[in-house]
């Protein structure tokens, strides 16, 4: 068996390498037609084709060309309403001798769709009939019978990765673009998400004055549960913070000093960060105070006034971290 695998995967790998020495010309059009479309990608292609194709559509609207995948069966029978003038078509087919997929080649030659044929067949029915053909052939296919599409499969899904990551630097993709499109991913709330997004305000931000007790600024701590309260001047404009740990330090000195006014207990001029910045900035802020790592994290305003407060415990729930 292992042997059977180790074969299966060279002759695999060895595919996917022959494809990168064919490279030439033909890819270049192929990525300027894709990056000139005004419209969008549309694959099309027919059983295993199509499961590649799918992939490949995919991979290509990730990284920021609009695509989507149409099943030529379905396209036969009116889903080619989808497919506009503005469009580039990747046709798939091994062979280039699909039924289905040439079923719709005379519908998209009347729409003025451009189509480029990915195939293993220079000479074939598809491969005449497009506006550009590239050779994604294989010199053989790992199945032992030969029948099964394995190799070529293989081949043809890093053919279609190699155009769409090929675009995307052509396009000057950025990660922040990326994250636009995966808003749901780790990434995309390391990108987009702010503190805005995750401070704790208004009646849920903790937030003393510097005259009052200790104890009273332990209650305001206690009852909103995030381990700390912004200290404010009058005008509201953030002068310190007091921590649950700053109260237990005191309290070696005995109970006199929970009638101390905050400011005596405080840390003045803490870290702190405004709204708009990107909530992974606050957790880079709050890890590189060391010795020891902050978990609560003010945020201010323009103007200095304290307006929320940022939890590690909500970073890590947001999966920032």
């Amino acid at each position: 068996m292992l042997k059977e695998a180790k074969e299966v995967l060279k002759i695999e790998a060895e595919a996917i390498l022959a494809l990168a020495e064919r490279l030439n010309g033909d890819f270049t059009k192929a990525v300027e037609m894709m990056k000139a479309c005004e419209g969008r990608i549309v694959i099309t292609g027919m059983g295993k084709s199509g499961i590649i194709g799918r992939k490949i559509s995919a991979t290509l609207a990730s990284t920021g060309t609009p695509s989507f995948f149409l099943h030529p069966a379905e396209g036969i029978h009116g889903d080619l309403g989808m497919v506009t003038s503005h469009d580039v078509v990747l046709a798939l087919s091994n062979s280039g001798e699909t039924a289905e997929v040439l079923g719709i080649l005379p519908s998209l030659r009347r729409i003025g769709a451009a189509v480029i044929a990915l195939s293993g067949a220079p000479q074939s029915t598809l491969a005449k009939n497009a506006d550009l053909f590239l050779d994604v052939g294989v010199a053989k296919e790992a199945c032992p019978l030969g029948l099964a599409p394995t190799a070529s499969t293989t081949a043809l899904l890093a053919y279609g990765d190699a155009l769409a990551l090929a675009l995307l630097s052509a396009r000057h993709f950025t990660p922040e673009e990326f994250a636009v499109f995966h808003p749901g991913g780790s990434l995309g709330r390391k990108l987009l998400l702010t503190v805005a997004d995750v401070m704790h305000q208004g009646e849920d931000n903790p937030v003393v004055t510097a005259d009052m007790a200790v104890k009273d600024a332990l209650f305001v701590i206690t009852a909103k549960g995030l381990g700390a309260a912004t200290v404010v001047d009058e005008a509201g404009r953030l002068i310190g913070i007091l921590t649950d740990g700053d109260i237990r330090r005191g309290l070696g000195q005995g109970l006199a000093f929970l009638e101390r006014p905050v400011q005596e207990l405080m840390t003045p001029k803490p870290k702190t960060i405004t709204s708009g910045r990107l909530a992974a900035e606050a957790l880079h802020l709050m890890e590189k105070n060391q010795p020891r790592p902050i978990t609560v994290l003010p945020v201010v305003d323009e103007a200095g006034r304290a307006i929320g407060m940022v939890h590690m415990t909500d970073l890590v729930r947001q999966g920032v971290v």
